[in-house]
């Protein structure tokens, strides 16, 4: 609740603000010293207003709120201004006073628009560092993963080897074995034609 009380009494405060420059004097923009200052402040507020607007709402929403609010307070003020002319006084020249005032409107709704771009840009700027900062993590992680896999393949090729060599090993170790009793065999053969030979001869 604080949260949405928060974000929609700010666009309130800058229509506000819009709305109080019609009550200020009528030859603001002729730029004396006090009237420089007055114009600074809520020019100032008004730029604070929309970096706030655009860090709440986002660009979209924030954008069409701020727009919405210049439309309804210039509309507002044109309305005051024609019904209360004399207050303002404006009895002579009424429509170029009205175009002062919207300019007035417009021109400090610009102001918060232009903070809105400007908290844009440094949001951008800062996930565009951060995105940076984590492609120089993944590169690094891919550089790792790399050397890593390389590891591996090289520890999987020399065991691949040994096992090779090993089979080789047992298998000529087993030829001789082979060899081996298949020699004893026929000796051993050899021997018994000979103990046959010698026992017949004995008969």
């Amino acid at each position: 609740m604080k949260k949405y009380f928060a974000e929609f009494s700010v666009p309130f405060l800058l229509g506000l603000l819009i709305f109080a420059s019609n009550f200020l004097n009528t030859s603001l923009f002729n730029f004396g010293d006090r009237n420089f200052a007055v114009w600074f402040a809520l020019s100032i507020l008004c730029f604070a207003c929309g970096w706030y607007i655009n860090k709440s709402l986002g660009w979209q929403v924030g954008g069409k709120v701020v727009f919405a609010v210049i439309v309804a307070v210039t509309l507002i003020s044109i309305l005051i201004i024609i019904f209360f002319n004399e207050y303002f006084g404006t009895f002579e020249l009424l429509t170029e006073n009205l175009v002062l005032f919207s300019l007035r409107n417009i021109t400090l709704g610009a102001m918060g628009i232009f903070g809105m771009a400007i908290q844009e840009v440094v949001g951008r700027e800062n996930e565009v560092i951060i995105l940076k900062e984590k492609v120089k993590l993944l590169e690094t992680a891919a550089v790792d993963s790399k050397k890593e896999s390389e590891i591996l393949i090289k520890e999987a090729a020399l065991k691949a080897e040994k096992i090779i060599n090993d089979a080789e090993a047992t298998s000529k170790n087993t030829v001789l074995l082979k060899e081996r009793i298949e020699r004893e065999l026929k000796e051993f053969i050899q021997t018994e034609k000979e103990l046959l030979r010698k026992y017949e001869e004995l008969e």
